[in-house]
């Protein structure tokens, strides 16, 4: 199966997710009184954004009455999930964010465990990736990079929020992979959090960063990043200043869901409170604001469509790695 088309269907697949009937379903629970949040990274990361963003759209809109959150990095993500599950019985009211790393960390046998060995609470949104330089590169086009790339495969160092064969790594893969070049020559840096990457790409340690478009937008907005390219069909209404990949010709497409966790052997009536909570968070002003703010993708599968779109993402990620070499 060639490359464009298995990410044009992981795209699809994400996108075609949202549940319109659940978003718009009646929301009978009560009130939660708080949340606490498991971040698996650190500051500044797409996990972050997206669990504080979460947090405080729910209670501006008075769903829950109060959000806390904790980043507990290591392990590639592996640190929190493994935390999570040890300590499951006092976490009753903690909800973990993730996405597609879970997927692919658990393929690549990064850390032994995977979705199957938590409560799954509901898929809520897609982010894009981007490719960024600082705004004084000399790199002005994505085209000027592959250029270099082919050039010399090791003169362009390309940075990453993720572990090697992560997501992000995946993602410049399939990028040069995509315009041409070899993936599995791509010199890889990974950094620990998305703040020490952002960092890394300012002091000009790495020439190239592969983050998330969300991530990527608040810099580029401060004049410090350039986003050479991101992975959409068509640009973002929230920075349409970043081009696509496919309108430079590079036909590759992909969208990183994020969601949310419990640990397992959760009560399935507080399962049921987190997904009435985040279904109803859905239809108010505040979670619109914070969306579009971040330039996130509505995705929701709640409960048990969450594990059949986390089943079909694993086929179809596996599919993606063994073509670029990484399984």
């Amino acid at each position: 199966m060639k490359l464009a088309t298995i990410t044009r269907r992981l795209a699809i697949a994400s996108i075609a997710a949202v549940s319109l009937a659940a978003v718009t379903a009646p929301v009978s629970a009560a009130e939660i009184d708080s949340i606490h949040f498991l971040i698996p990274g650190g500051a500044g990361g797409g996990w972050d954004g997206t669990a504080r963003g979460t947090g405080e759209a729910l209670t501006r809109a008075g769903i829950v009455g109060t959000a806390t959150y904790e980043n507990m990095s290591g392990g590639g993500g592996g640190k929190a999930i493994g935390w999570l599950i040890e300590n499951a019985k006092s976490n009753h009211g903690t909800l973990m964010v993730n996405s597609t790393p879970i997927v692919i960390r658990s393929l690549t046998k990064v850390f032994p465990q995977n979705f199957r060995d938590l409560t799954l609470v509901a898929g809520t949104i897609g982010d894009y990736a981007a490719l960024v330089v600082r705004s004084d590169s000399k790199f002005k086009s994505f085209a000027d990079v592959v250029a270099a790339y082919k050039t010399d495969p090791k003169s362009i160092s390309v940075g990453g929020g993720s572990v090697p064969g992560g997501m992000d790594h995946l993602v410049a893969a399939m990028a040069f992979k995509a315009a041409g070049g070899d993936p599995t020559t791509v010199k890889y840096i990974p950094f620990d959090t998305g703040g020490k990457l952002n960092a890394a790409i300012l002091s000009g340690e790495v020439d190239l960063g592969s983050t998330g478009f969300s991530e990527a937008v608040g810099l580029a907005r401060a004049g410090e990043f350039r986003i050479l390219a991101m992975t959409a069909g068509e640009r973002s209404k929230a920075f349409p200043d970043a081009p696509t990949l496919k309108e430079q010709g590079v036909d590759a497409e992909f969208v990183n869901w994020r969601g949310f966790f419990a640990p397992p052997g959760l009560p399935d009536d507080r399962r049921q409170a987190y997904v009435a909570a985040l279904t109803k968070m859905y239809n108010t002003p505040e979670w619109a604001e914070i969306r579009d703010r971040n330039g996130w993708v509505d995705i929701f599968n709640p409960g048990d469509k969450f594990m059949d779109f986390l089943v079909q993402q694993e086929t179809q990620i596996g599919d993606l790695m063994k073509e670029l070499g990484f399984l």
